[in-house]
């Protein structure tokens, strides 16, 4: 067993009476008089910014969507509902209904069903994606349009760019992950 250290008890009992003595008033010296509080304002809380209408001197709104490796160029008019892609009708464009049910999302969260006429110029990736990124488009479009229409959107989370690309494939790898063949002998 450890014996105990001689000067520990006698260090901590010097500690302790020097607290002790910061502790106490000092009598010698007059007390100073209390120094002018001066109240500063209390910093403003910072406000939200203002979102502001964004629109070209033809009335349209545009914005730019993206989704894997497609980029989706949008331009939003009030119309009559009438979608454009490429220079093709939406519904030909996007033939599986799973597309054209993801394109017409913002419109249906917004409440704005056939009020806009949309013109999507689109490159890059695969069909799914391209769907991605003009429904990103639209929804950017719109709160461009109608900066209320933020709120529902954003809780919808059509504002957010989904950054979700395909990994890239790697160096003795048939694609990002999956390995050759093992051959034991």
């Amino acid at each position: 067993m450890p014996t105990p250290r001689k000067g520990k008890s006698s260090t901590l009992s010097g500690i302790k009476s020097a607290v002790k003595e910061a502790k106490k008033p000092e009598k010698e010296t007059p007390a100073a008089a209390p120094a002018e509080i001066v109240a500063t304002p209390a910093p403003a809380a910072a406000e939200a910014p203002k979102h502001v209408r964004k629109v070209d001197e033809r009335g349209r709104a545009y914005a730019t969507g993206k989704r894997k490796n497609a980029i989706a160029r949008v331009w939003l008019k009030p119309g009559g509902g009438k979608i454009t892609v490429n220079g093709r009708e939406f519904n030909v464009y996007f033939a599986r209904p799973v597309l054209q049910m993801v394109v017409n999302q913002p419109f249906g969260v917004a409440n704005r069903a056939n009020q806009f006429d949309v013109e999507c110029l689109v490159t890059g990736g695969g069909l799914s994606g391209q769907a991605g990124a003009v429904k990103h488009g639209i929804s950017k479009a719109l709160t461009y349009f109608e900066p209320e229409l933020r709120a529902p959107l954003k809780k919808a989370l059509f504002l957010r760019r989904d950054s979700r690309v395909v990994e890239r494939k790697k160096y003795g790898h048939v694609k990002a992950r999956k390995r050759f063949q093992y051959s034991k002998r």
